[in-house]
């Protein structure tokens, strides 16, 4: 394991102070220092991680950030697509100074993640799951609280419902999100339909094409569309869609939206994984799940999916318009959602 930079145009002295910055700010906003002291920080949100991590971990070479004390309880919170590990950039200072330790890697087809060896590029979600099954192991980290937003979500929910024992507690964004090819046949009400274009689109070998050559115009028209109400500058977003430049990064979503529609087969060796999956198993381990009152991507309603939680749950919908990317938008509520969820 070994630290690489990840160049942004900040400086050393101000990637330090920003840092400290958003740890006092952060330590405020969940009651745990004077407001005085909070005072002599500022307000602006952290832009960037700083040094990343680089581990061996299964099929990859998994990039990731580390933040809060080494000893303390990790957390692992998981990024979705057209999204990148900066969708938690202000979620892990917050949770850093609660005292935890922080990881936040990149997906396979994402940022600084490589692939091993010529192994499929494979985007079905147990394939997800299994990565950071193989992080954890990796980084050592028996049991972890697991946070995720959007694909994210979906493999932070695979990995609470398959391997509990290693789940402490979990907060996934617009609940339960485990899918099946099979589930995936049934036709929705036009309406619905129409919000999955891009899918359909993917399914298509000019889709293929197009996204190659408009990745980032294509993540943008994502990000407005799922996120109406939220005002991104263009240094935000550039700032993720460098996550997009990964040599993987088109074969791994394509593969991904194709696969949920059964139109290109995932590999045997996870058949026993995803037949569990297709059962929809509930999830045991202590939940919370959030949305968005202004979520413009396509969602389920929390009553479809409150029954596949047994242990001790709770739904809380964050309200001020805000979309599908909740953890960057509202970062306050998920952190609080992370804590609260963990000391349950």
């Amino acid at each position: 394991m070994h630290s690489l930079k990840i160049p942004d145009g900040i400086d050393q002295d101000r990637r330090r102070f920003l840092g400290t910055a958003a740890m006092a700010v952060a330590a405020t906003q969940l009651g745990l220092i004077a407001p005085a002291a909070a005072q002599q920080a500022t307000e602006e949100p952290a832009t960037s991680f700083g040094l990343l991590n680089q581990i061996d971990a299964g099929v990859l070479s998994v990039g990731y950030a580390d933040i809060g004390p080494a000893g303390g309880p990790p957390v692992i919170l998981l990024h979705g697509w057209p999204y990148d590990i900066h969708t938690y950039v202000d979620v892990a200072p917050l949770l850093a100074s609660k005292g935890y330790r922080v990881i936040v890697p990149y997906l396979r087809g994402y940022g600084t993640t490589r692939f091993l060896s010529s192994a499929v590029r494979n985007g079905q979600q147990s394939a997800i799951a299994l990565d950071i099954i193989a992080l954890m192991d990796a980084l050592k980290i028996d049991k972890a609280t697991i946070g995720g937003c959007d694909w994210g979500a979906r493999t932070a929910c695979i990995v609470a419902a398959l391997w509990p024992e290693r789940c402490r507690a979990l907060v996934s964004v617009s609940g339960y999100l485990i899918g099946s090819q099979e589930a995936n046949k049934m036709p929705l009400p036009p309406n619905a339909e129409l919000q999955w274009w891009y899918q359909y689109y993917f399914a298509t070998e000019r889709g293929q094409a197009g996204y190659e050559k408009y990745t980032r115009d294509f993540a943008k028209l994502i990000w407005q569309i799922a996120s109406p109400k939220w005002t991104f500058d263009n240094a935000t977003f550039d700032r993720s869609a460098a996550a997009f430049d990964n040599p993987d990064h088109v074969a791994i979503v394509i593969h991904n939206y194709r696969w949920r529609l059964g139109l290109a087969e995932g590999e045997p060796k996870y058949g026993d994984l995803e037949q569990r999956l297709a059962k929809f198993p509930v999830i045991t381990v202590p939940a919370i799940t959030l949305e968005g009152d202004a979520n413009g991507a396509p969602h389920p309603d929390p009553s479809a999916y409150a029954k596949k939680f047994s242990g001790r749950y709770e739904h809380r919908t964050i309200n001020g318009g805000i979309g599908h990317n909740l953890p960057q938008e509202a970062p306050q509520a998920f952190a609080k959602a992370v804590v609260e969820a963990d000391g349950h």
